[in-house]
């Protein structure tokens, strides 16, 4: 019996049953179909096959749905107490605490009519705009929800582990390399805006968590992080030993292999869609039969499309694609201009253009943009849009790879497919033009609905494979084909561009913009589809096959998951760069083909054209890591990785971070220049960021709640700190500083520590580094618990070379951590150090009032006078440096002599009272700051600021600090973490006193 294209593995069943007797009426085909229809188990509960599970909560979420609309949109508002009851009784639905209840009804009742009610829920937790059954034909419950899901709390209950205060959980902060992956084909299965390869995130999640663990992302993307928890358990041989072996050179232990479980969210219904079906398992082999149907169904059916005449005049080529060129009018004659007419052979648009009517050289900026005018048969409007006409194919034909001008049969294809009806598939909803940032730049060229993305062929196409994948009986395949085919929806528009430079002209978008090019690329079926599909069948048959149900993914705003408290082993997250991406923007293109859309409200994003700047966004974020806080176990890890952000957006993220109670204790940027990571001291700007937080644990916060606001408080903090920080870090054969160990980053965890608990901080800059220094051994600048020195110190024994942390001298306080490591290594005159100095400085912050480098060394550092002994900083210099001075004492002329008017770092006794007397200096300078009459300042001492920050907060003089902040510039205020700390808290601090 031939098994044809069946399933492989029920192919062999078949076979192995017919050996035995069995006799069938089935095919291989019919009877992979019963396979699929074992008995499963989900969440607790039994079902005779997947189908049953599929409806079973296919009708539970349904239910919710409906009774939520019900609720909510039927019953009159009373008040914020009824609305709380009303909210926490509704069923099948994630259980939120009271508090969030609470706020979410306090907003609701500024709501004058009962229907604004459900409004002002879907805003508050980002439900999606589509209709239920929109809603539901997108999902596959439990383990995947085009809504906030409401299984999460089972999933969590059935393979989650409650928090034990007993256990005993220790972790170093881990260093993650976002680079790597990126051409790993599993990353490039499906495109998606800026994200994290899931072999970047592998190593994290099996350094800080165990088998079976939870680990959550809340900005999910496509769903890396899932793929990476699986990963954990599945990936092949081969990775397996080259991280072991890595692991084994850096000093780890061996990984703990098996699958972590993850809890996947993210506020975009197109994001959550690609997540679930990277980590949700389906019949590869099906799929691959089932995606070949369509393909080739599609080819047959609309294969005429694409029909051209050879050059020869007899035979028939298949277009690979065709090149749409803008047209353009003369300003000298009023005659047609394209591009690729006069300029085929330059590869691309030249700065000179030829009018093929006078001949006048015009440069590209003279020309004049061609508009065509017609009745848009959906809208029944007339609408002017860019006119574009078609100028180059390139084709097959005898096997051979041709190019050439479209001519009078190509041209009457092209009008008898514009002349036919648009097909229903594609959308037609209006763009939200006023509230996108690219917005203007679309209708300026006549695009106001999804359906003008689209050339009438494309449109065609697309709409057929759209047809077929929904027609497909079986779910998990049907959705497998949306997978395949959403990815031409970006390829088939007009954001692909012709770019002859490259092989080939498929996705060809410019990343991360609606950007409508002056030449575009129309792919073919199956140019566009052919090595997608075939790539994407062999990438989950060989890395993807062995998947397992330990995901479940959400559509739903960070800051409303549902879980419960103390309920996650660890999070690894990506979050919204700020202004970089307009992710719901982006997603609405391909989101109005699955008819449910991102609700943008409380999209994280800093967007004028949405009302939102950084403080929006920082206030959204804060939001989104007190959910993060909330749900994570004490004692446990989150990493956040941050890409290429501006410097007030960095700022944001580490202010909400410290805001909500997460301590930082590793902050790292990827050189790529370099390829290598490299602990921050400064601002980093053009980086890939990495933050590795924890929470601290039950114990700590119990101990800190009786001791706060004494000596014993801070140093109880400070040990506890020290405890979680790594000991000792060998790269590439040198020793690492570990910058959260230096005493400057130690006061201001602390400070961050006590602030966000209202707690008044009992001891000044100086008198913790004097305290600092008689508790804590002291090793290369970093500070130690008596029980680690002996770790460090045999690790250092047989390493000479440290290497320092990478600075950026962008203010005073970095310009003095430069100066400090500096002297540090060679005490030098102020004529030896200035031309350093000057060299190292690059761009100061640009309402930086930083102090002159002789103010700086007198108010830091010590120079010697010749007088006395040769300080021993000094003479450990010249003696190992200068032969000639080995043997002398340290009051010997000569020593002196090559002593003398040379700066050098105090030791930590003379630099506490150094700071002590700087910290005057400051206040000083504070006061006038406050005092002066000005609205606003121009430029500010940085460190001022803080100091007079840190003393009002001391003092509760909240307004104070209020009034500073608004007289000082935004940059300021947005650049710096603590700044932004007391401002924030200050502001709320106020606001509950009155």
């Amino acid at each position: 019996m031939a098994h044809g294209k069946a399933n492989r593995r029920t192919a062999q069943l078949f076979h192995d049953l017919s050996a035995q007797g069995e006799t069938f009426e089935k095919s291989p085909e019919e009877l992979a179909v019963a396979e699929r229809g074992l008995p499963v188990e989900c969440l607790g509960l039994t079902f005779e096959n997947e189908g049953a599970r599929r409806a079973h909560f296919l009708a539970e979420l349904r239910k919710g749905l409906e009774e939520l609309h019900a609720r909510l949109a039927g019953v009159p508002f009373a008040d914020v107490d009824d609305t709380v009851t009303r909210l926490a009784a509704v069923e099948h639905w994630p259980t939120r605490n009271e508090a969030d209840l609470r706020d979410l009804a306090e907003r609701m009742a500024r709501a004058e009519r009962p229907k604004d009610l459900l409004q002002r829920w879907k805003e508050a937790v980002g439900f999606p705009d589509g209709t239920i059954e929109a809603i539901l034909a997108l999902s596959d419950p439990p383990w995947h929800t085009a809504c906030p899901n409401p299984f999460l709390g089972a999933f969590v209950e059935a393979h989650g582990k409650p928090y034990d205060p007993v256990e005993r959980y220790r972790r170093k902060p881990f260093e993650v390399d976002v680079s790597e992956g990126n051409a790993h084909p599993v990353f490039r299965a499906h495109g998606y805006h800026a994200r994290v390869p899931h072999l970047a995130i592998v190593p994290s999640i099996l350094h800080y968590t165990e088998p079976g663990d939870l680990v959550l992302d809340g900005f999910a993307g496509s769903g890396m992080t899932g793929v990476a928890a699986q990963w954990c358990e599945t990936a092949p041989e081969s990775y397996r030993k080259t991280l072991e072996a890595r692991w084994t050179a850096e000093g780890f232990g061996k990984p703990k292999w098996g699958a972590r479980r993850a809890l996947l969210n993210d506020l975009s219904p197109a994001a959550s869609f690609i997540a679930a079906n990277y980590t949700l398992p389906f019949d590869v082999d099906a799929f691959a039969e089932a995606g070949r149907t369509l393909l080739d169904e599609v080819e047959k059916g609309l294969g005429w499309m694409y029909e051209t005449q050879h050059i020869d005049g007899k035979t028939k080529g298949r277009i690979d694609y065709t090149v749409w060129s803008e047209v353009f009018s003369c300003p000298v004659c009023a005659n047609e201009v394209t591009f690729l007419e006069k300029n085929r052979g330059s590869g691309g648009i030249r700065d000179g253009v030829a009018c093929p009517n006078c001949d006048t050289t015009l440069d590209k900026g003279e020309l004049e943009r061609t508009f065509r005018s017609d009745m848009d048969a959906v809208t029944g409007q007339l609408r002017k849009r860019v006119a574009y006409k078609p100028v180059l194919i390139q084709y097959k034909a005898d096997g051979r790879t041709f190019t050439k001008a479209p001519d009078a049969c190509d041209q009457d294809i092209i009008r008898r497919i514009e002349e036919a009806p648009l097909p229903q598939e594609v959308p037609t909803e209006r763009l939200p033009i006023e509230s996108m940032y690219y917005g203007s730049r679309l209708a300026s060229k006549g695009i106001t609905h999804i359906h003008h993305f689209f050339l009438p062929r494309a449109a065609h196409v697309l709409a057929a494979m759209w047809r077929r994948a929904d027609a497909h009986p079986d779910s998990r395949i049907r959705r497998m084909l949306f997978f395949l085919v959403e990815q031409g929806v970006f390829t088939f528009s007009l954001l692909n561009r012709y770019r002859p430079s490259r092989r080939s002209q498929s996705n060809q978008v410019f990343s991360g913009s609606y950007y409508i090019p002056a030449q575009i690329a129309e792919g073919s079926i199956h140019y566009s589809f052919e090595a997608k599909f075939v790539n994407l069948v062999n990438t989950f048959r060989d890395t993807l096959r062995e998947r397992n149900y330990s995901c479940i993914t959400a559509t739903n705003t960070t800051a409303h998951l549902g879980l419960s408290d103390d309920s996650v082993d660890y999070i690894f997250t990506d979050p919204p760069l700020g202004d970089k991406i307009y992710y719901a923007d982006l997603n609405f293109l391909v989101e109005s083909w699955h008819g449910v859309r991102t609700n943008a409200v409380p999209e994280a994003i800093v967007d004028r054209f949405k009302d939102k700047g950084l403080p929006e966004y920082r206030r959204l974020m804060l939001r989104c890591f007190e959910e993060y806080h909330r749900t994570l176990k004490p004692g446990r890890w989150i990493t956040i990785v941050f890409r290429n952000a501006r410097g007030a957006v960095w700022t944001a993220i580490q202010e909400a971070l410290l805001a909500v109670g997460f301590v930082v204790a590793d902050m790292r940027a990827m050189n790529k220049i370099q390829d290598c990571y490299r602990q921050i001291t400064g601002t980093a700007v053009e980086h890939d960021l990495v933050i590795s937080a924890y929470k601290p644990n039950n114990a700590l916060e119990e101990r800190f709640a009786l001791q706060q606001g004494t000596e014993d408080g801070v140093w109880g903090f400070v040990r506890a700190h020290l405890d979680q920080l790594p000991v000792f870090v060998r790269k590439n054969g040198r020793v690492e500083i570990v910058t959260e160990r230096q005493p400057h980053l130690l006061f201001d965890r602390m400070t961050a520590f006590h602030v966000v608990r209202n707690a008044k901080v009992p001891l000044s800059a100086g008198e913790f580094l004097s305290g600092l220094v008689w508790l804590f051994p002291e090793r290369d600048g970093m500070a130690f618990l008596p029980g680690q020195v002996a770790e460090y110190d045999r690790g250092r024994a047989s390493i000479e070379d440290v290497a320092q942390p990478e600075s950026f001298v962008v203010d005073e306080s970095t310009a003095v951590q430069w100066l400090k490591r500096h002297l540090e290594r060679k005490p030098q005159s102020f004529r030896e150090v200035h031309p350093l100095f000057l060299r190292e400085i690059g761009d100061l912050r640009k309402h930086e009032k930083m102090p002159g480098l002789s103010e700086m060394l007198e108010q830091n550092f010590l120079c010697y006078g010749g007088s006395e002994e040769v300080p021993s900083q000094i003479h450990v210099y010249l003696c190992a440096n200068f032969k000639e001075l080995r043997n002398l004492a340290r009051d010997h002329p000569i020593l002196r002599a090559h002593a003398e008017n040379r700066w050098y770092v105090p030791d930590p006794n003379k630099a506490a009272d150094m700071e002590t007397r700087r910290t005057r200096v400051l206040l000083r300078e504070f006061e006038e700051c406050r005092q002066s009459p000005q609205s606003r300042l121009g430029l500010v001492r940085l460190d001022a600021m803080r100091a007079g920050f840190f003393n009002a907060f001391q003092k509760r003089d909240y307004e104070t600090i209020i009034n500073v902040a608004e007289k000082i510039p935004e940059t300021v205020l947005h650049e710096d973490p603590m700044l932004l700390l007391w401002y924030d808290q200050a502001l709320m601090r106020a606001k509950a006193c009155a």
